[in-house]
């Protein structure tokens, strides 16, 4: 019987430390190479840990919110016999992208330890990701029966998504995992309070958020926009479409008005690399997307909008917006933006004031649209008004260029067969 003593790895990007999010494991646990035992962020993305060895948890460092360094001791394992394996290499893991999930996580090569489970030392180790194994873990799937299709039969997250749903839906006599039990809600008792601990993606947040409204002075800018003729143009598009394709909402039209006005405002589609202190105009551009999650806001990417048409932009709004929504989006799918639309829906409200996305220069937000009365040469009548909410930053937009591109994206809209002349 030995001791492994695991320290937390290189996670790359000149990454000094890492915040504790979660414990997937705690002293006593038994844990199989590969498993995930802890879940930390750095200021880059979310990171899933895996056991480099299989073994005993013995203890570990830090609660969640702690930050914990690069070489700093993070959980000891228990080895040998006793602690149901055999020790391995002592190195650290080397960080891996998954292609999951919008974390990354850190993977191991196959060691000389062997799997605690009983059926993996009698079938052999299964190659696959620690993000799969999780899945697995929480589904009640044992990851032996499930074929793979990658490189030596590795399962890929398409061969478990078609395992679990032939298992879920087609097969017969399989038990399925047993429902986890939903908690009772309780009121909290009349003048209690309750402390929340902010940390890791809403820490990363609120940080982001802080540096942006504290470095950034925001130029705010609203405008009235007339979207009658262009609610006629959605709803006869969308009347067109086959049963049960989603339909189209005002974003991909915005989207496809800012292609057409950037092109004489490129200042607006620009990041500004602070260190070095250069504005990086882009000819191509990126759209994030604001994108409400369970974890917090995302802001994934529709990338080469320039090159895309309406369904196109439409369908890759929801594509990644989805993925985001449910922890699927990628990494490169979470960054390189070059200007952010944002949207609340109908909850938009009449005006609002959106934080830019930095390191970007523009963002711009979509309100309500609402009917009601207008004067119309002369005579007032009901039309379907709507106001964008934008915000830019002074320092590289002033606000006449800023107020004369929403003017510009105002006309497309407000026309919007303009929006699909590419002059």
């Amino acid at each position: 019987m030995s001791q492994f003593v695991f320290k937390l790895p290189d996670l790359g990007e000149g990454t000094v430390e890492a915040e504790i999010v979660g414990w997937r494991v705690k002293p006593g646990d038994l844990v199989s190479e590969d498993d995930v035992v802890v879940e930390v962020m750095t200021d880059k993305a979310a990171v899933e840990v895996p056991a480099p060895v299989a073994g005993r948890v013995v203890s570990t460092t830090g609660e969640p919110g702690d930050k914990v360094p690069v070489g700093a001791t993070l959980i000891v394992f228990e080895t040998g016999k006793d602690g149901a394996t055999e020790v391995p290499s002592a190195q650290s893991p080397a960080p891996t992208p998954s292609h999951q999930t919008n974390n990354v996580t850190v993977g191991s090569s196959a060691g000389n330890g062997r799997d605690v489970s009983h059926a993996a030392a009698h079938r052999g180790r299964v190659a696959t990701s620690p993000a799969i194994r999780r899945r697995a873990r929480e589904a009640g799937v044992d990851l032996s029966n499930v074929p793979g299709s990658g490189p030596k039969g590795r399962i890929v997250r398409e061969d478990f998504e078609a395992y679990v749903e032939q298992r879920t839906g087609h097969a017969k006599g399989t038990a399925r995992a047993p429902e986890k039990p939903v908690p009772l809600r309780t009121r909290p008792a009349a003048g209690g309070t309750e402390e929340i601990k902010v940390i890791g993606l809403r820490r990363l947040i609120a940080q982001r958020m802080s540096e942006a409204k504290r470095t950034i002075p925001h130029f705010a800018y609203v405008e009235e926009i007339d979207v009658t003729e262009l609610e006629a143009l959605r709803r006869h598009l969308n009347s067109k479409l086959p049963t049960g394709t989603p339909g189209l909402t005002y974003l991909p039209f915005l989207a496809l008005g800012l292609v057409r006005v950037l092109k004489d405002f490129p200042q607006a589609n620009a990041l500004y690399d602070e260190e070095r202190g250069v504005i990086i105009r882009h000819h191509a551009i990126h759209i994030g997307v604001a994108t409400q999650t369970p974890e917090g806001l995302k802001v994934p990417v529709v990338r080469d909008a320039q090159s895309r048409s309406l369904s196109d932009l439409a369908a890759e709004m929801r594509r990644v917006s989805e993925a985001a929504r449910t922890n699927k989006a990628t990494r490169e799918e979470l960054s390189g933006s070059t200007i952010t639309i944002t949207s609340l829906g109908k909850l938009g409200g009449i005006a609002s004031t959106p934080i830019i996305n930095a390191p970007e220069v523009a963002i711009i937000g979509v309100n309500r649209a609402v009917e009601r009365p207008v004067v119309l040469n002369g005579s007032i009548t009901i039309r379907r008004m709507m106001n964008l909410s934008s915000s830019f930053d002074h320092r590289f937009v002033d606000g006449y260029d800023a107020a004369a591109l929403i003017q510009a994206l105002k006309e497309h809209i407000e026309h919007p067969a303009t929006i699909f002349i590419d002059t």
